[in-house]
């Protein structure tokens, strides 16, 4: 590769990596997205740019990799799926927003703990702005209601769980908004016993859209992790690559 080839590579890869395309699902069931998010990583290249896909689930339960059957105490009439995330037993339901997150850590030179750092701080500086007070805990991931004058301090708010293949990121965070409780109910929420669970509505007198969420995670995401471009999609389609040969 001459010089001008070799500037022109690398001026394109870094026009890339300051992209970000944000899709806008609607209600999607677990199965199709977990099966799009593999797809897609398995099949992106180094021209791929990073993704969040936002969207909300039908009730579901889903097992991480490291999930024991005994956190599943009575699913009752709600599907579990075994599925390839980090983490233990979770809920997904209507009233829930979900966020994949579809990046390449290795363009962007971010570690697995520092893309979990930076979810949970995202998480916590939108929940600010509702005047929800809010924190990681250094032994369980997610979000963690903080106010010490709820009584639902240690309540446990968002979850997340993570996937990397190919040094690229799938899966990602659920954030409570609006939801039926009574599923978590069936379950030890991240295998955790006895573990208290809260959502938006129960915490602030205004609860926001999924839209201005979404919005407002993304822009921390942008500002935190360096995209300077953004495109948004509302089509609701799961996105299919074209097989590499076809690239």
């Amino acid at each position: 590769m001459d010089s001008d080839a070799y500037s022109s590579s690398f001026r394109t890869e870094a026009a890339i990596a300051q992209q970000l395309q944000t899709r806008h699902f609607g209600l999607i069931d677990y199965q199709s997205a977990w099966e799009a998010m593999q797809a897609f990583t398995q099949q992106r290249t180094s021209s791929t740019v990073d993704e969040i896909w936002f969207l909300q689930h039908p009730a579901v339960f889903t097992q991480g990799q490291a999930g024991k059957t005994e956190h599943l105490l009575a699913p009752g009439d709600i599907p579990v799926i075994q599925a390839d995330r980090g983490g233990q037993v979770t809920y997904h339901g209507p009233g829930q927003l979900v966020a994949y997150l579809l990046i390449d850590l290795r363009r962007r030179g971010l570690g697995v703990r520092a893309l979990v750092t930076a979810i949970e701080t995202a998480i916590v500086t939108v929940l600010s702005q509702y005047r929800i007070s809010a924190s990681p805990r250094s032994d369980a991931p997610g979000v963690y209601i903080t106010d010490p004058v709820s009584h639902r301090t240690g309540a446990k708010i968002a979850q997340l769980g993570l996937r990397v293949r190919r040094g690229c990121s799938f899966h990602g965070l659920s954030l409570n908004v609006d939801m039926q409780m009574e599923p978590f109910t069936r379950i030890n929420p991240c295998g955790h016993v006895g573990l208290a669970v809260t959502n938006m509505a129960m915490e602030c007198d205004e609860v926001p859209s999924a839209s201005t969420l979404s919005q407002q995670l993304t822009e921390y995401f942008m500002a935190d992790l360096g995209y300077t471009v953004v495109s948004k999609s509302g089509d609701g389609r799961l996105p299919v690559l074209p097989p590499p040969n076809d690239r």
